[in-house]
């Protein structure tokens, strides 16, 4: 067993600390500062990994302050995580586990699970959650860690207890629209997220939203929408927000434990609003164990949050809007993306997404899905295969992949357990956003204005139903998935100048019908979901490029010439510069190439951080034209041979935290087991510190695979706290 070797009297001094960090493996003692993981570790990214230029999000200037991995002096930027900190300086690798040794790096960033744990001054912390300090001593964290001598007694501080109408748990998207509703009404509510700022996912998406222009701001970035939404509920007093705070548990008595700035509180609340958001979700294979196999979540955490360039090869596994937008956002921080595998014959995101994927040149594979990933500690290579019907590999269908990180994008868990809880006690509740239903972010906006008029009156004594029956209609609306795939709609006429668009599928999007001048485009049938349709007269002002969420829309113009008309593209990949006369392969809507053509002109929108692009083409092409390829084919070449494991499915890792394989759970199936309690106290799969909230998916996944209906599984009992606390933290509750 590794074993972390801690000065029971730590010294004060930043020297002595340093030095006496060592690693003990068996019989041999290892010095870290040169363990060769760790030398690995820093050469393997790019020497520069923070992003220095990004063509939507500014680069701030931020103070630097220094501190010490395992006896190295490094600088990072004040405030930030101590993960994103050791990523910016070529760390990827921030310990080994305990029971195979088996390298630990950040996975979800959210502080639900323990992979990227460090010391820090002589305590165990979650990296991705504590901020790095002026001289903090950060030291790797081999194996368990045994706890410092502690001689002082502990000094519990008086707790405090504070009632409110209304506890939102959660600030994103769903939390903040409500809160706003419920300030509107003067409702006292108290809002608590445990991030430094408001918004939640908002924050991490720089790309445009689809949905309603006038119900959830579509043709806006996600950033700029979280700015908004935040700076409209500052103005209502009756709202307090809590920052850094986290919900521990709804307790029985009607209370809620809540840790704030590391104290903790009692809330009484009179109702409470669940807009937690999701977890995501994980896979088995062989190798996921590896180093640098991140969540979607943490990834853009890392580059659209923190400015921080992770990888430099990346390779995604999931076709949803989450896995295409992050390989966008990649593409926006200047991240080589190699490829990305859906496992079902279609991508399950919109197929705007995909289309602009393909067309700046990543490959995407559907019908197939990961075998394994390769490497030593960390990612370096990926084998997919073709898949059949019944989700099995298709042999000598395998194909490899050189690539540093593995992104895994295979969908969201809504996180209820505030809501069960909540119910158990018996308080009224709702539940907005991801923690009531998975879908995009529009959709959880406008949900939690639902929810935040009905709570309001509710409090008020309002007997009637203030919700309009159309609100109900839009909602439903808003979260519908991606429809049937129309054929092009273009205009016959080769004269003048007018739009193409290259939107073929139906999905709530409506930018574009809300700001043509001359009411030219419209839906089908005047619904949200129908597909944009060109009808009318155009002035070539080119605003439908520019607020086009799916980069969908091009602009064809015969004015000048007939013969050969200009194509103007929408472009906002500026880490990839364009200028006259830089030749590009232009592609159509499906990446089929169409021929090399001159860039003509540049027009440059620094409010709308786009650019418009334009080619002069032969008439022949000049409809088809949907964009044009920034990534050079050679990324996303494979391996000459494809490694093939020997490793076996089973061998896959089901539970990270304990590190329990499929097949020991597989075993104990076939025995008859089916009571996950039962399978937790035999293999430990689910006593882990993310309290099984990422393998009790996976094993009941396993479960039905071996034959056994959901129904005959006995669930887990759920862990009392949402996360762990230090008994220290929880102070003295006869002072009220």
């Amino acid at each position: 067993m590794l074993q972390l070797l801690l000065d029971k009297q730590p010294s004060t001094k930043i020297e002595d600390r340093i030095n006496n960090s060592n690693v003990r493996l068996g019989s041999k003692t290892l010095n870290e500062r040169t363990h060769p993981s760790y030398v690995r570790s820093f050469t393997l990214l790019a020497d520069n990994n923070r992003i220095a230029i990004h063509p939507i999000l500014p680069i701030p200037e931020r103070e630097e302050v220094f501190f010490y991995w395992n006896g190295q002096k490094l600088k990072a930027k004040s405030g930030e995580m101590i993960a994103s900190a050791l990523i910016a300086n070529g760390i990827s690798i921030f310990g080994h586990h305990h029971k195979d040794g088996s390298a630990q790096g950040i996975f979800c960033a959210n502080g639900q699970c323990s992979q990227c744990s460090v010391i820090a001054n002589g305590v165990a912390v979650k990296s991705c959650m504590t901020a790095v300090s002026e001289n903090m001593i950060v030291q790797s964290l081999e194996g368990l860690p045994i706890l410092p001598a502690e001689d002082t007694p502990l000094n519990f501080e008086p707790l405090e207890y504070i009632k409110t109408d209304v506890l939102i748990i959660g600030g994103g998207p769903a939390g903040l629209s409500a809160a706003i509703e419920l300030g509107k009404q003067n409702i006292q509510t108290l809002l608590i997220d445990d991030k430094n700022a408001l918004g939640g996912k908002l924050v991490l998406q720089t790309h445009k939203f689809f949905g309603s222009q006038e119900d959830s701001s579509a043709g806006t970035r996600g950033i700029d929408i979280s700015k908004n939404l935040s700076e409209e509920l500052a103005k209502f007093g009756s709202v307090e927000i809590w920052l850094n705070s986290t919900a521990v548990f709804v307790f029985s008595d009607k209370k809620v434990g809540i840790l704030k700035d590391g104290v903790y509180k009692i809330v009484e609340p009179k109702r409470i609003l669940n807009t937690a958001g999701a977890r995501e979700k994980f896979l088995r294979f062989p190798g996921n164990n590896l180093a640098r196999i991140y969540g979607a979540g943490a990834f853009q955490t890392l580059v659209n949050r923190d400015l921080v360039r992770p990888t430099n090869r990346l390779f995604i596994i999931g076709g949803g809007n989450v896995g295409l937008i992050a390989g966008y956002h990649s593409l926006q921080a200047g991240i080589e993306v190699v490829g990305l595998a859906e496992a079902m014959p279609v991508c399950g995101g919109y197929k705007v997404h995909s289309d602009k994927l393909k067309r700046f040149g990543v490959p995407i594979y559907t019908s197939h899905s990961i075998l394994c990933a390769n490497g030593k500690e960390s990612v370096e290579s990926i084998t997919i295969a073709e898949i059949d019907k019944n989700f099995q590999p298709i042999p000598k269908t395998e194909k490899t992949f050189a690539c540093d990180t593995i992104l895994i994008a295979v969908g969201l868990n809504p996180l209820n357990e505030f809501t069960w809880e909540a119910m158990d006690a018996g308080i009224p509740v709702e539940a907005a956003g991801d923690a009531l239903e998975i879908a995009e972010a529009s959709s959880a906006m406008f949900n939690g204005k639902i929810a935040g008029v009905k709570i309001a009156a509710e409090l008020k004594g309002n007997k009637d139903n203030p919700i309009p029956e159309e609100w109900y209609a839009k909602a439903e609306e808003l979260k519908s998935p991606p429809g049937i795939i129309k054929s092009y709609q273009t205009p016959e006429k080769e004269e003048g100048v007018f739009p193409v668009l290259h939107c073929l599928q139906e999905i709530p999007c409506n930018p574009c019908t809300t700001v043509c001048p001359t009411n030219s485009i419209k839906t089908e049938d005047g619904s949200l979901m129908a597909v944009p349709v060109y009808q009318g007269s155009c002035i070539g002002c080119g605003k439908c490029l520019l607020i086009c969420p799916g980069l969908a829309i091009t602009l064809v113009d015969y004015r000048k010439d007939k013969e050969n008309p200009t194509v103007s593209i929408v472009y906002e990949v500026t880490n990839y510069p364009v200028q006259i006369g830089d030749k590009k392969i232009l592609n159509d809507i499906d990446a089929n190439e169409l021929g090399e053509y001159a860039i003509t002109a540049v027009q440059d929108f620094p409010k709308q951080h786009t650019q418009i692009v334009k080619f002069q083409v032969p008439k022949a092409i000049a409809k088809k034209v949907a964009g044009f390829r920034i990534q050079d084919a050679s990324v996303s070449a494979p391996i000459d041979k494809p490694i093939i494991l020997e490793k076996t499915s089973d061998e896959a890792i089901i539970c990270l935290c304990e590190r329990v394989s499929v097949g020991q759970v597989r075993a104990l199936i076939k025995k008859g087991i089916t009571d996950l309690n039962l399978i937790k106290a035999i293999t430990r799969a689910g006593m882990g510190p993310c309290g099984s909230k990422t393998c009790e998916v996976l094993i009941k996944g396993l479960l039905r695979e071996e034959g056994i209906p959901d129904k005959e599984v006995v669930p887990n009992t759920k862990r009392p706290l949402f996360i762990e606390i230090p008994l220290a933290k929880f102070p003295d509750g006869s002072a009220k």
